[in-house]
């Protein structure tokens, strides 16, 4: 199954989405890599140390550029402004939620395509979440990653 149908077959799942935006959000995680990560431990493929950080580059470099700048400007839309029309505000602030999932989309299939070949049965999924978490950040948030290695599909 391709990282994109596997994501959406995941993110469809009970809790799947909460568990997501908690890590985004207090965790600071970036999901696209925790997702790619799962997927390839689903898929029997394994991470080694340079692919993580090949994927924990490509995925700082896309945050940083697209991601978290889209993500910014749709969540300084998302309060009522004095003056402005809520209709318009919130007409341009789906559109630029359109074009962040976008983004993400663009991340998943250049991570996709930084994933190794199958080389076996799958793998425990929170295992390999844990180290890719440990690669975009100092502090890995254990707690959230095990919620949400819980509801992923395996």
């Amino acid at each position: 199954m391709s990282l994109w149908d596997w994501v959406l077959t995941a993110y469809a799942g009970d809790g799947v989405a909460g568990a997501c935006l908690e890590l985004q959000d207090a965790a600071g995680q970036n999901i696209p890599l925790l997702l790619w990560a799962a997927w390839c431990a689903a898929e029997g493929r394994t991470l080694d140390e340079d692919a993580l950080e090949a994927a924990s580059d490509t995925a700082h470099a896309w945050q940083q550029i697209a991601i978290a700048p889209l993500r910014a400007v749709r969540q300084a839309l998302k309060p009522r402004a004095p003056d402005l029309d809520d209709m318009a505000r919130e007409a341009v602030r789906v559109q630029v939620k359109a074009v962040e999932l976008e983004a993400e989309r663009f991340l998943l299939a250049a991570l996709e395509a930084l994933a190794p070949p199958s080389s076996g049965p799958a793998r425990p999924l929170l295992t390999a979440m844990v180290a890719a978490a440990r690669v975009w950040s100092p502090i890995t948030p254990r707690a959230g990653l095990i919620q949400l290695a819980d509801r992923l599909p395996a």
